[in-house]
Formats: structure tokens, C-alpha cells, sequence
């Protein structure tokens, strides 16, 4: 019911105003995420006509600021643990 629900969402926004949309999952993967194969290739073909596609690869900043938060902080325990030896 969600695939169905989205493609009514699409389709009552398909040429009227911009949407923009954030995935994880390239467009191939999408019958994947959403059960009905015809219903994602109805929200493809709104979806992807008239659109530009921004592919950005990379290391998530989420990821990339929480690795460095945990550096911080183990540098930190190391510093503490250093000091309680000495």
C-alpha cells in the first residue's frame, strides 16, 4: 500500500511543482524498496521525465563527522589513561 500511496503523491505533483528527492538506493534497486514492479515503473517514469539527476558519491557527512567525534574522544581516553600511568 505504501508504493501505491507514494505513486499517487507523484502523480498529483507530475508537472505541477518541483520535488526533489534524497535516496541511498539507485533507481534500480527501487522494486526492491517498493513490492509492485508496475507501480515503480509508474513512479519512475513521472519521476525521472523533465528531472536532473545529481549522483553524489562519497562518505556520508553524518559518517565522516561521527568517526571524527569517536577519534576525539578515544584520543581523549588515551590521553586519561596515559596520564593515570604516569
Amino acid at each position: 500500500q505504501g508504493a501505491n500511496l507514494f505513486f499517487q503523491l507523484i502523480a498529483r505533483r507530475y508537472e505541477k511543482v518541483p520535488t526533489v528527492f534524497t535516496s541511498n538506493k539507485p533507481f534500480s534497486q527501487w522494486n526492491k524498496v517498493f513490492a509492485d514492479v508496475t507501480i515503480v515503473s509508474a513512479i519512475l517514469d513521472r519521476v525521472l521525465h523533465h528531472c536532473t539527476v545529481v549522483n553524489i558519491k562519497g562518505e556520508s557527512y553524518r559518517l565522516k563527522e561521527r568517526k571524527e567525534y569517536m577519534k576525539q574522544k578515544q584520543h581523549i581516553v588515551n590521553t586519561l589513561f596515559e596520564q593515570g600511568q604516569a
